[in-house]
C-alpha cells in the first residue's frame, strides 16, 4: 500500500460538481492499494499516518500528530500511485490491486483511522474526482507499507 500524505489547511473532493468530502485542518491522504496487500498493510499504514508528528508544537517544530491538533483526514483512492514507468512513457498499473480487492482494503484503512478516534472524510472509490487542497507548509510525505516494517517483510 502506498500513500501520499499532505498536511492541509483545507481539502475537498467533488464528483461531477457535487461535494462528497471536505475537511479543514488535517491530512489529505491519497491511497493506492497494491496487488497482494492485505489487512495488515491497511492497519499498519493507518497507525503510522495517525501517529505522524507533522504538525507544529508551541516551539514551531513538527512534533504533534493530527489527532492532537484536532485535525481530520480526507482519504482519496489513488491507484495511479502504483504506476510503473520502467518501460516507456505510458504508465502500467499492473501492480495495482483490482477493485474487488482494493475497495475493501481502502474501507479497512479508513475504518482503522476512525477506530483511533480520527474524523475521516472520503472520496468515492473508483469515481473520477476533483480534489482541491491548500497544502500547509508545504508538507508532503510519501509512505509505502512494505518499507515501514522491514523485519516482517512486505507489511502485507
Amino acid at each position: 500500500m502506498k500513500a501520499v500524505v499532505q498536511r492541509v489547511s483545507e481539502a475537498r473532493v467533488e464528483i461531477d460538481g457535487e461535494l462528497v468530502g471536505a475537511i479543514g485542518r488535517g491530512l489529505l491522504v491519497l491511497l493506492g492499494v497494491e496487488a497482494g496487500d492485505g489487512a495488515a498493510a491497511a492497519d499498519l499504514l493507518a497507525r503510522k499516518i495517525a501517529a505522524l508528528r507533522i504538525f507544529e508544537d508551541e516551539a514551531g517544530k513538527m512534533n504533534r500528530p493530527v489527532l492532537e491538533v484536532g485535525g481530520s483526514l480526507l482519504v482519496v483512492s489513488q491507484f495511479t500511485l502504483l504506476a510503473d514507468l520502467r518501460k516507456g512513457n505510458r504508465p502500467s498499473f499492473i501492480a495495482a490491486a483490482l477493485p474487488a480487492q482494493a475497495e475493501p482494503l481502502y474501507e479497512r484503512f479508513c475504518a482503522s483511522l476512525r477506530a483511533q478516534g480520527l474524523a475521516v472524510a472520503t472520496g468515492r472509490f473508483g469515481a473520477r474526482m476533483a480534489v482541491r487542497l491548500v497544502n500547509d507548509g508545504p508538507v508532503t510525505i510519501w509512505l509505502d507499507s512494505a518499507a515501514l516494517h522491514p523485519a516482517r517483510g512486505s507489511g502485507r
